[in-house]
């Protein structure tokens, strides 16, 4: 695979592995089948995409979304490919008007390291001389993940957090970024202890949710924390391992899903739908608006629904 693909595909196939757990509830709100997507009134609505080409795109151009979120490993200024990839990632948002949403995740070299704080400061100040211009930030991605060398280490997260508050003068930077699966609230807890000050907007990732068509992990996220929440990465699953044999139109509810969870709760703030661009039916997980051969998929149609409602 493309070196670009390498870490849609890390980061999103381990995000996915909490979509596992239990079947919905006899309390979950479903959408009425067929029903059109419900209109997210107030709610901002991104795509989260590793690759540059979904800018130029002329699909992507006429959707009108100003808003869109990569994954980068914190220490990508010091290694090539990654730099590379931020580089051209940048260039291409810039080019389309959309905001550029950074979240850092582990090293691409040594993806076990839990960096210090000096160590992860030091690597914020480059990141920062290199794109001045980038004012919304996630210290680290998927926090609980055990991918994440941060899953059993909540007080480091919050010190990251720390330090991109104190660095940052004048962003937008969200705390946790937290995937919804088990133990979730146990883990913020604990990572708000090491907090300082009370954040504004706190992440998660909800693939659970969308797909298993319910809201508690949004639910135990909203009860545990104050402030707005961003739903930084979700969206239909097309294929996930046997959990989710390839299915597009399931993928398309889970889409209208999403957004029209996000425009229940009033505390959801912004959306980013992952990813734009498909993978092979061989890879194990697949998400993308857009398949492998470049045709529109239905989840495009109910995003451009939503949108131009």
């Amino acid at each position: 695979m493309r070196g670009r693909l390498l870490l849609a595909s890390l980061y999103v196939v381990l995000a996915a592995a909490a979509l596992g757990v239990g079947a919905c509830g006899g309390d979950e709100e479903r959408p009425a089948p067929g029903s059109p997507p419900t209109p997210p009134e107030g709610l901002v609505i991104g795509i989260g995409e590793q690759q540059t080409a979904m800018f130029d795109d002329p699909r992507f151009r006429a959707l009108g979304i100003k808003h869109a979120r990569l994954v980068i490993s914190y220490d990508a200024v010091k290694v090539p490919f990654e730099r590379a990839l931020a580089d051209s990632w940048i260039a291409g948002a810039r080019r389309a008007g959309a905001e550029p949403f950074i979240t850092f995740g582990h090293s691409r070299v040594k993806p076990k390291k839990l960096p210090s704080v000096a160590e992860f400061r030091a690597a914020f100040r480059a990141f920062r001389a290199r794109y001045p211009d980038v004012k919304a930030y996630a210290p680290w991605n998927e926090i609980n993940h055990v991918s994440q060398p941060t899953h059993d280490q909540p007080r480091r997260a919050a010190e990251y957090y720390n330090v991109l508050r104190e660095e940052c003068d004048g962003c937008t930077v969200l705390a946790g970024d937290v995937l919804d699966q088990g133990g979730m609230g146990r883990y913020v807890e604990r990572y708000r202890r090491g907090l300082r000050g009370t954040p504004r907007i706190w992440g998660l990732h909800n693939y659970a949710d969308a797909n298993r068509m319910r809201d508690r992990g949004l639910r135990e996220l909203l009860a545990a924390v104050p402030g707005d929440v961003w739903l930084t990465e979700t969206g239909g699953i097309v294929q996930f391992g046997r959990s989710f044999p390839r299915d597009e139109q399931r993928a398309a509810r889970a889409t209208r899903f999403a957004l029209d969870l996000s425009r229940r709760h009033e505390r959801v703030k912004r959306i980013y739908l992952y990813n734009w661009t498909g993978s092979k039916p061989t890879d194990r997980f697949d998400a993308g608006l857009i398949g492998p051969d470049g045709k529109p998929r239905p989840a495009y149609a109910v995003l451009k629904a939503a949108l131009r409602r």
